[in-house]
């Protein structure tokens, strides 16, 4: 179960990446270009990788208090996916709006696909849960 969570992190990770180089391409820091705070964004990005690294070496040392630690950090990283989510959901349903209306600028996450940000989403509750089924030691690691 613990390469399971593993690789659903890594592929998590792979779509976030994908949504940040586009977030950042289409100026995201920029001020008034965009919804989603700045520390949002790279506070959810950081916890996240040093989550990854973690639990990478939980799998390495199968150390419990690694586990945890991995799934501690899942949880601001949760609560700031949901933050940014619901933030995004509003550029999302405005873009039809903003083009019928000839808007040039638009929020640079408007440009996330939907079905990155629906993957990405998927995958990460499927890694929170494998990581706490793992740290729990359901499973077997």
């Amino acid at each position: 179960m613990d390469i399971a969570a593993l690789i659903t992190w890594v592929i998590t990770a792979l779509g976030g990446f994908y949504m940040l180089g586009t977030w950042l391409a289409r100026g995201g820091t920029k001020a008034g270009n965009s919804r989603l705070p700045v520390p949002v964004i790279f506070g959810h990005f950081a916890l996240a990788a040093v989550g990854l690294v973690a639990w990478i070496i939980y799998v390495i040392t199968d150390k419990d208090a690694l586990a945890w630690t991995a799934f501690g950090l899942l949880v601001p990283v949760a609560l700031l996916g949901f933050a940014m989510l619901a933030r995004w959901i509003p550029v999302y349903r405005a873009r039809s709006a903003a083009a019928a209306a000839g808007q040039q600028s638009e929020p640079a996450e408007r440009y996330f696909p939907v079905p990155v940000v629906a993957g990405h989403g998927l995958f990460a509750v499927v890694t929170v849960v494998l990581v706490l089924l793992t740290a729990l030691g359901i499973g077997g690691s």
